[in-house]
């Protein structure tokens, strides 16, 4: 999308995977299967993981880093991971850019999905992967990262987001805020404390990066909640507070982990919400 000067434009950087049941909770594999995709051998399904670069006349503004390029070769092959394509840097240079454009960072949460990104490993030492950029993150998720509880712990990978802080580079945001006179950042609580999720109006049209709100189109489902969530009730509170203002402002829903359906506008029938028009950006 361009509009005044503004350009977005969402990012691939590869699919993994992850278990089906772990993506969606309660609910059975004959319905989960259905609405999103059957698994393979190892109960894993594909999922994007599909930064957001938001463009400005003095600024290139990147929402999440994706799965970046650390994981040694168990990992890669658990999560089902090509690790070229996974170069959140080899996929901008194919628009033109290079990781010293980059001027901000916004990361929704540290989970390695989203964060891994931030960092690469250079002879040993592991080095922010945008070297001009302010990267930022909630203070509150980031006092929680650094002392997950058991359940959680394997979603954080410390190398991804301790480096920031070792070269000065992170930014602790704090609650609802608006960034650079452009983003409106909203914190939510079910998945992980305080996840912050962004919003951005480009010429009257509102885009939702949704983060792991709605990871998927099939989560937009009411009950179709993560396992991951911490909170899953907070979760479901969420979506119901945020869906019907989708609806009513007609928001383009940007799906950081739909490997099918990059963004869309919502609908409302039969006591469900779903994808109403698909929107490529």
């Amino acid at each position: 999308m361009n509009s005044n000067n503004i350009i977005l434009k969402t990012i691939d950087t590869g699919l993994f995977g992850l278990d089906g049941g772990s993506m969606f909770g309660i609910i059975p594999k004959a319905l989960w299967a259905k609405a999103y995709s059957e698994p393979d051998e190892a109960n894993r399904i594909p999922l994007s993981a599909r930064p957001l670069l938001i463009q400005t006349q003095d600024r290139k503004i990147l929402i999440d880093t994706g799965n970046g390029t650390k994981f040694n070769e168990k990992l890669r092959k658990i999560y089902n991971i090509n690790l070229d394509k996974s170069n959140v840097i080899n996929q901008l240079k194919q628009i033109g850019l290079d990781a010293d454009d980059i001027t901000d960072v916004v990361l929704t949460h540290l989970h390695f999905d989203h964060c891994g990104g931030s960092t690469y490993i250079n002879d040993e030492e592991i080095l922010p992967t945008f070297p001009k950029a302010k990267y930022y993150i909630q203070r509150k998720h980031w006092e929680w990262a650094l002392h997950p509880t058991e359940k959680d712990a394997g979603s954080f990978m410390k190398n991804d987001f301790l480096p920031l802080f070792e070269h000065r580079v992170l930014e602790f945001v704090d609650g609802n805020v608006k960034l650079f006179d452009l983003l409106e950042i909203r914190t939510l609580f079910g998945h992980t404390p305080a996840m912050q999720v962004v919003k951005i109006t480009v010429n009257g049209q509102t885009y939702f990066y949704a983060a792991d709100l709605f990871p998927t189109s099939a989560h937009l489902n009411l009950p179709y909640i993560l396992a991951y969530d911490n909170f899953p009730l907070t979760t479901l509170q969420e979506k119901k507070e945020i869906l019907p203002q989708a609806i009513e402002e007609d928001w383009i829903i940007i799906f950081e982990h739909d490997a099918f359906v990059k963004a869309g506008k919502i609908g409302f029938e039969n006591g469900k919400y779903f994808v109403r028009e698909q929107i490529e950006l």
